[in-house]
């Protein structure tokens, strides 16, 4: 439906523009054929889980294709996380972005150490290694960078610091699958880099996660870590846990795998046309990646600044009514949110950069899931709603909007 007056709009009783809800990393599928002749294999062998066929196939592929030396396969990269903070012996306080998914500062609370929030670099967007190095002190036993969007950290100079200061880096590789620094693939950085395959994630097992490193005495705790501690039968030579990934998500994985080509081409032509089309909008600062470096385009985020006319929450309102279920991205950072909003330390933390981040990006929808023609009607409307910002948001506040107040 074309918009053209702000009653149009669905929030005030318009037809959406969508039929169906377009999500932001709505799961890729692949081929189902293929899929389903991997999990009728794995059930005529009857190896469901521990170590499978597929894990193993699934472990080596994914290793050949970061170009890093092991990739320990784990049921959900929130395990990939806590298996590497506990096979590095971690300790005291480990800094991190407290703009990121909760789960990284969760992974570093639920092992009984302390997550240090420290402010990102307002340019790139991610840790900020001066501040880093002002927060080291005798507690502090890694710092912990996350690559956002995909966009990778400081390597070299939170790499140095580490270094120096005699600290183990991780990094919380997530959202970074299949991107590259400086020409290389984004894996073997640091003391381990963690990746996460949740089905939202544009290369998914439905839940799981890795943990890769060069190193091969921490892939073997790794290894024995997932796996309760095991090291044959009945023979236990350390503490672990179940973080095993089992052959089911391994066949998915390697079905996406195998059409990974297709969905990185699908995900470059989204983020193609979002900035040819909605990239001239006044007030929608589009982040734009290193064509120079791989990138998996999985992210098409935007700034949205006072030329847009209305507010960042308006717009997100706007477009769920519409059926386009745009996201707030890390909203708010980790250290207001539970259980840290709460805890004293954390009370007077100022992060100017993260919090104005925070405030003011959205994610849209792309993935394979979007159809042709998708992405234009979202830039036209962007730009509708941009070109009538006055009347849209005194009408919000009319109608006593939720997003009117921000």
């Amino acid at each position: 439906m074309i918009k053209t007056s702000w009653s149009d709009l669905a929030l005030f009783g318009g037809q959406p523009l969508f039929s169906e809800p377009l999500h932001v990393g709505r799961p890729n599928i692949g081929c189902k054929d293929n899929f389903f002749r991997r999990v009728e294999a794995a059930f005529d062998r009857r190896w469901l889980t521990n170590d499978g066929v597929c894990v193993r196939e699934l472990e080596s592929r994914l290793a050949a294709f970061l170009s890093v030396r092991h990739c320990i396969l784990v049921s959900n990269g929130t395990v990939a996380l806590e298996l590497a903070i506990r096979a590095l012996r971690l300790t005291g306080e480990i800094i991190l972005p407290s703009f990121t998914f909760i789960a990284t500062a969760h992974a570093i609370q639920w092992a009984g150490l302390t997550p240090v929030f420290c402010d990102i670099d307002p340019q790139t967007c991610v840790l900020d290694p001066v501040q880093v190095e002002r927060l080291i002190n005798e507690k502090t036993s890694a710092i912990m960078g996350v690559h956002v969007w995909g966009k990778p950290c400081a390597i070299p100079e939170l790499t140095r610091l580490s270094q120096q200061r005699g600290l183990k880096l991780i990094f919380d590789a997530a959202h970074a699958f299949g991107c590259s620094w400086d020409h290389r693939m984004i894996s073997a950085f640091g003391d381990a880099e963690v990746f996460s395959f949740h089905a939202t994630k544009f290369f998914n097992t439905f839940e799981g996660g890795a943990v890769v490193t060069e190193s091969d005495a921490l892939a073997r705790e790794l290894r024995l870590m997932r796996n309760f501690g095991f090291t044959g039968h009945d023979q236990v030579a350390a503490l672990g846990i179940n973080g095993k990934m089992h052959e089911i998500s391994a066949c998915m994985g390697l079905n996406l795998l195998d059409n990974l080509d297709e969905i990185l081409e699908t995900n470059r032509r989204h983020y193609q046309q979002y900035h040819e089309l909605a990239g001239v909008i006044p007030g929608l600062n589009f982040i734009r990646y290193n064509e120079k470096e791989k990138n998996n385009y999985q992210y098409i985020i935007a700034r949205v600044g006072q030329e847009f006319g209305l507010t960042r929450d308006q717009l997100v309102e706007l477009l769920f009514a519409e059926n386009i279920v745009a996201r707030r991205y890390f909203y708010p950072g980790c250290h207001k949110l539970e259980p840290y909003a709460s805890m004293l330390r954390y009370a007077s933390l100022q992060l100017p950069h993260t919090d104005r981040l925070a405030d003011s990006v959205i994610s849209f929808p792309t993935g394979t899931a979007v159809q042709a023609g998708a992405v234009k009607r979202i830039a036209d409307f962007l730009s509708f709603v941009q070109s009538h910002g006055d009347e849209i948001s005194a009408a919000m506040q009319k109608h006593g909007s939720l997003g009117s107040n921000n």
